[in-house]
């Protein structure tokens, strides 16, 4: 199902240990921003582990709006060309479904000298300013300004900068490399976003020749270079799967073997659900999940990286309604992420939610069945999980959320042991 196929329900019948494995599909943003690069070339790009989602498919119909030719070589590959790239300003109606489709601003400012961009869309979560881009920008000496619904960049010839981010923005940080690998002199990101996203888009730009260094970490160093050409180049492991999956093993108080994943990038999810009592283990790199007969009341706090993903909060919270005590969930990247709590209490769960960054949960709380809404990707995920561990039926609508970041969720989950039937 793409972006714009609304709608869609799952219903899952709970109460369903799920057993067996599961392996992770491509990262989702690592893919985003592996496609704005293909953007910089007028040669092949070949993309492999790629996730068949929405958000993929939307940001290719961007890029064939620009003049790139975007096709699938096979299930998990697609070929990037954008040899007739012919357009600057990608149509409103695009960008305004998906966030990521924002990297294009760097991408064609740096292969046209211009380009023009609606603010972006995606979930609804709360303010996410785009200063952090157009400053960036801007120091790399492109003139900025904002003309009708569109922001306009333009420079004859980027030239490298420190640019210090006020905050450490993924997107951010990936428009500045995207419009600095090729920019004259070296330009410096201080406060730069660390996620292992940023390292896979460093990784793509220097196997088209970029010098990139510091990836990974606050401070990333890119010293221009003169011209890049096309590559190709392997996605990452989704890490946000990977902690999805393991949640649903724990919550349904089964036995899953999670495959294919990166587990260093997940260090604070995993200390996380080690301390709510779920056994976990690695094997051969694989993640094995054991779920607890008791979990344990826990804090936690999503943060830029290396902290908790801000996009396994939710989930994380559908496992907590399941432990006992008291637990507090921070929100401290985004300021209303807590939209889904009063889905999950249409289950039955006891959360409460103080401003628009705190949430509360006492449990063990027993789930029943109920008609719900996926909100965002992220929050309609936390639903079918919390889904697994109901008694009853569970209704989830407006599933097109959840398709836009998951590869056949619905499958992958049968496959173990889920009653879940798609609509």
């Amino acid at each position: 199902m793409t972006a714009e196929s609304k709608g869609g329900t799952l219903l899952i019948e709970g109460g369903h240990p799920l057993r067996g494995s599961v392996h992770v599909s491509g990262s989702k943003n690592a893919t985003l921003g592996a496609m704005a690069a293909a953007l910089l070339v007028p040669d092949d790009c070949v993309l492999e582990n790629v996730p068949q989602i929405g958000d993929v498919e939307q940001m290719a119909r961007v890029l064939r709006s620009l003049g790139a030719a975007v096709q699938w070589q096979d299930a998990h590959q697609l070929r990037i060309n954008a040899s007739d790239l012919h357009d600057s300003s990608p149509p409103t109606e695009l960008v305004g479904n998906l966030r990521g489709s924002f990297l294009v601003m760097g991408a064609l400012l740096a292969r046209l000298g211009e380009a023009a961009c609606s603010p972006p869309g995606g979930d609804v979560i709360g303010q996410r300013p785009i200063d952090v881009h157009l400053n960036g920008l801007a120091a790399l000496g492109a003139d900025v300004s904002q003309q009708g619904d569109k922001f306009v960049a333009s420079a004859a010839r980027l030239t490298g900068a420190t640019f210090f981010a006020d905050y450490p923005s993924v997107l951010g940080t990936q428009n500045m490399m995207l419009a600095g690998v090729t920019a004259e002199g070296t330009t410096t990101v201080v406060n730069a976003a660390a996620e292992p996203e940023v390292q896979g888009l460093a990784g793509i730009l220097n196997a088209m020749g970029g010098r990139i260094s510091g990836a990974g970490t606050h401070t990333i160093t890119i010293d221009g270079v003169r011209e890049l050409r096309g590559t190709r180049y392997r996605i990452i492991p989704d890490r946000l799967e990977v902690g999805t999956y393991a949640i649903a093993g724990a919550i349904s108080q089964g036995e899953v073997t999670v495959r294919g994943g990166c587990l260093e990038h997940l260090t604070s999810f995993l200390s996380k659900m080690r301390e709510t009592g779920v056994e976990l283990h690695e094997e051969d790199g694989a993640l094995c999940v054991e779920g607890a007969a008791a979990l344990k009341s826990i804090s936690l706090q999503a943060l830029p990286y290396p902290g908790l993903a801000t996009d396994l909060q939710a989930p994380m919270a559908a496992l907590l309604t399941q432990a006992h005590g008291v637990s507090y969930v921070h929100e401290r990247v985004f300021d209303n992420r807590l939209l889904y709590v009063s889905e999950l209490r249409k289950m039955g769960a006891e959360v409460v939610t103080t401003g628009t960054t705190t949430a509360i949960i006492s449990g063990p709380t027993p789930l029943v069945g109920a008609s719900v809404r996926a909100l965002d990707v992220r929050a309609g995920a936390a639903l079918i999980l919390a889904a697994l561990a109901a008694r009853g039926r569970t209704e989830i609508s407006d599933i097109y959320h959840v398709d836009r970041g998951y590869e056949r969720i619905d499958e992958k989950l049968s496959n173990m042991g889920a009653v879940i039937e798609r609509r």
